[in-house]
């Protein structure tokens, strides 16, 4: 165990504020009364680790992450279950994936037993903060970004790590309906050798255009096709993609091919739909195979997972010369199974039959 300083929030948010909240938190919008801080410095290693009042950080103009962009970034849940107990899901995938992002962005890495004691930390002066409600959780965002003073374009010499964490509800403002998705064929996420298999704050950064160029077609997420031909299907914005073959009792997601993320809940799935007697097969799709799916009744649901979202169909395809309809543009049978399934084992309903879900309060 690591020796963690506690300093409690002198003007912690009432219970009647907190409740309020908690009865609408929508997503990302409120935080709770504390986070985690950790220092790095080269030489010392992790060092200082303490739970402190939430509060805004002072940076001095010069920080190298203002300058260099090194920062990193995870996301996680914390879900009440009925007995009363705290749990998170997988946090040692998140924990093993950060440090795979830190590795790719020439930061420290963070070990595993510190990244999950810190979430327990945190957990245990906030755990009024998470909803008993099955479609709410309490997020977590862990990250860490460089905070040496100095101009000069190389690694860091001292870092930040932190966790902060909002109550959360349905990740769409329009709730657990069909999205629709615009095909971008103008800008790409990522490219071979580059950093999308890392989850860097730069990644984001670059896709915001063309998600503002989607929200003008009037879709509500960015589909990201390859660098490189503009064929292969990626990622939906910041989410892994599943296409259902309904017919085969089939779900396919793109591979992994160095510029996909490799998301949490996406592998998740994989297994899960093997539990539910589906298989479930990572192969690279194309736009075409993608329409002339659908068109033929092949392809008869589409959906999107991540952390944040969960699990979120999609109904309209839009691009810049073409626009069709997944299946009846519903929510299909086999989503909304998956997605049950999901929730059963994060909410402890269902048994967790993979040891995913760890106590932490």
């Amino acid at each position: 165990m690591t020796n963690f300083i506690v300093t409690n929030n002198s003007a912690p948010k009432s219970d009647n504020d907190r409740n309020a909240i908690l009865e609408n938190p929508g997503f990302g919008k409120h935080f709770t009364d504390h986070m985690v801080l950790i220092d790095w410095e080269k030489g010392k290693g992790f060092i200082n680790p303490r739970v402190v009042p939430y509060a805004p950080l002072s940076i001095d103009p010069a920080n190298m992450t203002l300058h260099y962009g090194q920062s990193i970034f995870e996301g996680l849940k914390a879900y009440k279950h009925k007995d009363g107990s705290i749990k998170t899901f997988r946090p040692k995938s998140n924990a093993a994936r950060f440090a795979r992002s830190a590795k790719r962005m020439a930061m420290p890495e963070i070990p595993e037993e510190l990244f999950v004691e810190a979430i327990e930390q945190l957990i245990a002066v906030d755990k009024k903060w998470v909803p008993e409600d099955r479609e709410k959780s309490l997020y977590l965002r862990p990250f860490m970004f460089a905070t040496e003073v100095g101009l000069g374009v190389r690694p860091a010499s001292k870092y930040l790590f932190l966790i902060i964490a909002s109550p959360a509800g349905n990740y769409f403002p329009a709730g657990i309906k069909p999205v629709s998705v615009w095909l971008s064929k103008e800008y790409v996420r990522a490219a071979p050798g580059g950093t999308g298999e890392a989850k860097f704050a730069g990644n984001y950064a670059a896709s915001l255009i063309a998600q503002a160029q989607a929200a003008q077609e009037g879709c509500d997420q960015v589909v990201w096709l390859d660098a490189i031909e503009r064929r292969f299907i990626e990622e939906m914005g910041g989410m892994n993609l599943y296409f259902v073959y309904g017919k085969k009792n089939e779900i396919v997601t793109p591979s992994l091919t160095g510029s996909l993320l490799a998301g949490i809940t996406r592998d998740s799935i994989l297994q899960l739909a093997k539990d539910l007697g589906m298989n479930s097969v990572e192969k690279k799709i194309t736009i075409e195979d993608w329409k002339k799916g659908c068109a033929q009744g092949e392809i008869t649901e589409v959906f999107a997972c991540g952390t944040a979202a969960v699990v979120t169909p999609v109904g309209l395809v839009k691009s810049s010369d073409d626009e069709f309809i997944v299946g009846r543009g519903e929510t299909g049978e086999i989503t909304a199974k998956i997605r049950t399934a999901l929730l059963d084992i994060q909410t402890g309903v269902a048994k967790d039959e993979h040891n995913w879900t760890v106590s932490v309060g």
